[in-house]
């Protein structure tokens, strides 16, 4: 039976996840503030949550009401079927996002929402469930919005972006789903190079590799939060992934190079590559900024240099940026360029002229991504 879900997403990714939503076999894909409704049955939650490279979660929705104050949020999650998703042998965490003018502290809505459900436990059974906010058996999440309340199930635990193939982390990575983001807007495809010259502990070549390699991301999870739903299907489930694991491809056309001034962060990366299974599609190298230069004659490139938000402060940036542009001007013609950055003064030190510049967020950062193209 069809279900309405929402796929939560960093803000400004929404229409570009509705496309990948498209693509996964979703309908009624509406694009929202820092989201993607949609609608589908059970195969295509599994799907979604396995495949989609830029979600943070997958709610499913189970009811709204209205809400103006703790009243009516208590007899509003009452008023829900909970015996048909929780038993009192099954944990539980409940989070809460939004306000009204009278419910304007998320730790309180989620208190009350968790009385409210515990409180219909013991009249029903005589019995409650624990609360797990770490690994529940059952995440529920609140939302409150222009004095209604939305009531979902956490489809995906941990957030999508934790791959679950990354253990080595440099300073400030970028998260998975955001390069995962950064990779689909450049319209790289794997019969092209692909560069990142600042690549950290190599979150954006990982992302490349995995996309090249049709490797869906949901694979190296250890647990998704549909697992211990009272309907979970672990056959459908198990089918999913076997044909998953078909799909993928053993090598690229082309391979990916990654490189980073600092050895110590190009080992993580090679750490992060051997514990996905792609060492040999990805070339890693410690190797300084002035020194790089293009592999080939054509691909597309990109970076996320340093802002001076998390990184960076105690540099003198503004070189660094006028670098980094000479040496895309004078090394990489023929090349298709992006860098992300959330600091404007800063990227105007690179001195070339972009030919395009996307709005979007890096966590709370506000950032463009700016194309340039080589010629």
């Amino acid at each position: 039976m069809p279900r309405q879900y929402f796929a939560t997403v960093a803000r400004g990714l929404e229409a570009l996840a509705a496309q990948e939503l498209l693509e996964l076999g979703a309908q009624g894909v509406e694009p929202g503030f820092c989201g993607v409704g949609f609608v589908g049955d059970r195969t295509l939650l599994y799907t979604v949550n396995l495949w989609a490279r830029l979600p943070f979660r997958i709610l499913l929705r189970l009811d709204s009401f209205p809400c103006q104050d703790a009243q009516d949020l208590y007899r509003g999650i009452q008023h829900l079927s909970w015996f048909d998703y929780l038993t009192p042998d099954y944990t539980l965490a409940v989070d809460a996002t939004g306000k009204t003018p009278t419910l304007n502290h998320s730790h309180f809505t989620a208190l009350q929402v968790k009385n409210a459900i515990i409180d219909l436990q013991r009249q029903q059974f005589g019995d409650r469930s624990a609360i797990d906010t770490q690994n529940p058996d059952v995440r529920i999440n609140v939302h409150l919005h222009r004095d209604q309340c939305i009531v979902s199930l956490d489809s995906s635990g941990q957030s999508l972006h934790r791959r679950g193939y990354r253990p080595a982390m440099g300073t400030a990575p970028l998260k998975e789903s955001l390069a995962a983001a950064l990779i689909r807007w450049s319209g790289w495809q794997p019969q092209l190079a692909f560069m990142d010259p600042l690549c950290g502990s190599g979150t954006l070549p990982l992302e490349a590799c995995l996309q090249g390699l049709n490797i869906a991301p949901g694979l190296f999870r250890g647990r998704f939060g549909f697992e211990t739903w009272l309907d979970f299907d672990p056959v459908l489930w198990q089918t999913l992934q076997a044909q998953a694991r078909e799909k993928q491809l053993t090598q690229l056309p082309m391979p990916i190079w990654g490189s980073d001034r600092d050895p110590t962060v190009i080992e993580q990366a090679r750490l992060n590559a051997q514990k996905c299974g792609m060492e040999e599609c990805i070339w890693f190298e410690a190797m300084e900024l002035q020194e790089i230069a293009a592999p080939c004659d054509g691909g597309i490139l990109i970076c996320n240099p340093p802002y001076g938000e998390r990184l960076g402060r105690d540099q003198d940036l503004g070189s660094f940026y006028r670098l980094l542009g000479n040496v895309l001007k004078q090394r990489f013609q023929g090349w298709m360029v992006f860098i992300l950055s959330g600091n404007k003064a800063l990227s105007q030190s690179i001195g070339l002229k972009s030919s395009e510049r996307i709005p979007l967020h890096n966590g709370a950062i506000p950032c463009q991504l700016m194309k340039y193209e080589l010629y």
